[in-house]
């Protein structure tokens, strides 16, 4: 429960810095400072996209980098840097997290809810979920343990987690050109 309460308190932290990084334009400030940065500012934004402890600060960095670059170019790097800390994250939840969810999976004996996750159709539909969680705003470690229970393979997590990141990436960049 302690871990709840402190990672709440990040969390709301997090939310209140890009409240605050967007009200008073820092971001855009930023931008004008050094043109090449937006380049390397598109790739963090898209690393930190993907954590539930960063998400919201780099939802308000990419949609303010989208003003000003491409948004072609601004999802293509952040959907990069998206992978990057995504492959992060699949990496710690299959070496940590996953071990413990199948030891737990394996115990359990409520017969239909094991047939359901054996249940090779249900393991797709699965991993589609988790890729569209990828996709949205919400942060990625949801989708990833959804994709991770499932044991994909990295050659095949590593492109879905592109393509979805990228589509996220756009829908943002795009919703903040039409909000402005």
């Amino acid at each position: 429960m302690k871990h709840v309460v402190k990672d709440s308190v990040i969390i709301l932290c997090s939310i209140a810095l890009a409240i605050v990084i967007a009200e008073l334009n820092l971001i855009e400030k930023l931008l004008l400072v050094s043109g090449n940065f937006r380049i390397i500012g598109s790739f963090v934004g898209g690393l930190f996209f993907t954590s539930i402890f960063t998400t919201a600060p780099a939802i308000v960095f990419l949609g303010e980098i989208s003003q000003v670059e491409s948004i072609l170019i601004v999802a293509l790097i952040g959907a990069i840097g998206a992978v990057l800390g995504d492959m992060i994250i699949f990496y710690l939840f299959r070496s940590h997290v996953s071990v413990d969810l199948n030891e737990l999976i394996a115990q359990i004996k409520i017969r239909p809810f094991k047939a359901a996750l054996d249940n090779k159709g249900l393991h797709w539909l699965e991993i589609f979920i988790g890729a569209l969680i990828i996709a949205s705003p919400l942060p990625d470690e949801l989708g990833i343990a959804m994709i991770g229970i499932s044991k994909l393979n990295t050659r095949v997590f590593i492109p879905i987690s592109f393509v979805f990141n990228f589509a996220g990436i756009f829908i943002i960049g795009s919703a903040s050109r039409l909000i402005s």
